[in-house]
């Protein structure tokens, strides 16, 4: 829906206040923050709570310095290095020095220069996908109080670079500047946000059709390697290779060795079930779980809720167990899984559910080499 100056900065303002108290800034004021991204072309942002810097890409160095989440600096160059103990030898060269790869996120800062004031003609009255296109977002709840427990107790809502999310309403406040109105599909508490347009890039519907439809569905297979120092995903067309990652999948032992079951991804042969642009994801005890909104192109194919998923929480792929059962990528690799697998999802369809064994399912190996 189109509604010239329905909301604005002072409404803006009170449902800030309403949700969260300390986080109710006032959206331009947000936005000028983001201004900040350093220029580059490539962007590091660090994802834990903080992170060693060091001048060589050699843990064993003392550190120069230290990174707090969210923090974003140019993202120079990935190098091999020496990290003990750990798969995954990657560092990032940044302008403070060298930071362990997984600890980082590879970003860019594209802000959409001319974002839509109206709901696209493919939009159907009903809305449009779209992703974001800088380091991160903050966002203003729309329908407070909050609800999701990822944002009680005053932390910071916020979207991430490549997570995807459904706008269900367009408001030009009274300098004419766009804010979507962000609404997940599936999953969701049911909190709603605002959020300015020009932190999203539009994904149109010719964007997600799918790839190599032509090739038979039994033609095609996924092979997911779960070994411990590899961890990878390949697909297949025949015996053709047509696209291969790093992956990280759900845990198999704890520190001390002991076998995780619930965490691991199951071994065997499963089918592309459950297919969804983007979802809300949640589970885990209280105080230790998860709780992550626009979780990208999520291509589920086992019980209880496993699934090829992007990941914008941690970068540490190709060798090392980072979830609880899932697979995850990197946001590129997720959306051509996503787009190559089948069913196919249409553009406005929420999700496609189908049960295995079918003929309509992309054939999913996980195996142990």
């Amino acid at each position: 829906m189109y509604r010239k100056s329905e909301i604005n900065r002072r409404e803006f303002l009170k449902l800030g206040a309403l949700g969260a108290g300390a986080l109710a800034l006032a959206p331009h004021s947000r936005m000028a923050q983001q201004a900040d991204f350093p220029e580059a072309d490539r962007l590091a942002r660090v994802l834990v709570g903080a992170s060693d810097v060091y001048a060589l890409p050699d843990i064993n160095t003392t550190p120069s310095g230290i990174l707090y989440e969210d923090q974003v600096l140019p993202w120079v160059r990935e190098v091999v290095g020496t990290n003990p103990f750990r798969f995954v030898q990657r560092f990032v060269e940044t302008p403070e020095g060298y930071i362990w790869a997984p600890h980082v996120q590879q970003t860019q800062n594209r802000p959409d220069p001319a974002p839509l004031t109206r709901m696209p003609d493919y939009s159907d009255n009903q809305g449009f996908w779209v992703e974001v296109s800088v380091p991160y977002v903050d966002l203003v709840l729309a329908n407070p109080p909050v609800r999701s427990p990822a944002f009680r107790n005053g932390v910071l809502q916020r979207l991430y670079y490549q997570q995807v999310i459904w706008v269900d309403e367009i408001s030009l406040d009274e300098d004419d500047r766009a804010w979507y109105r962000l609404n997940e599909r599936s999953g969701s508490y049911g909190d709603i946000f605002w959020a300015p347009g020009e932190a999203f890039r539009v994904i149109p519907p010719e964007e997600l059709l799918p790839i190599s439809p032509d090739v038979p569905v039994d033609q095609k297979k996924i092979v997911i390697n779960v070994a411990e120092d590899i961890q990878t995903l390949t697909c297949f067309e025949s015996d053709k290779e047509v696209y291969f990652c790093r992956i990280s999948a759900g845990r198999r032992a704890d520190a001390e060795g002991n076998p995780q079951e619930k965490s691991a991804t199951p071994m065997g042969t499963f089918g592309t079930s459950w297919k969804l642009h983007s979802i809300h994801m949640s589970g885990g005890a209280s105080g230790v779980g998860w709780d992550l909104i626009g979780v990208a192109w999520p291509t589920f194919f086992a019980t209880p809720g496993i699934a090829i998923h992007s990941t914008f929480w941690h970068a540490n792929f190709g060798g090392e167990y980072m979830s609880h059962g899932c697979v995850n990528l990197l946001a590129d690799d997720a959306r051509f899984v996503w787009r190559w697998s089948t069913p196919v999802v249409p553009y406005h369809t929420i999700e496609v559910r189908e049960s295995w064994p079918s003929d309509n399912l992309t054939r999913v190996e996980v195996i142990e080499f």
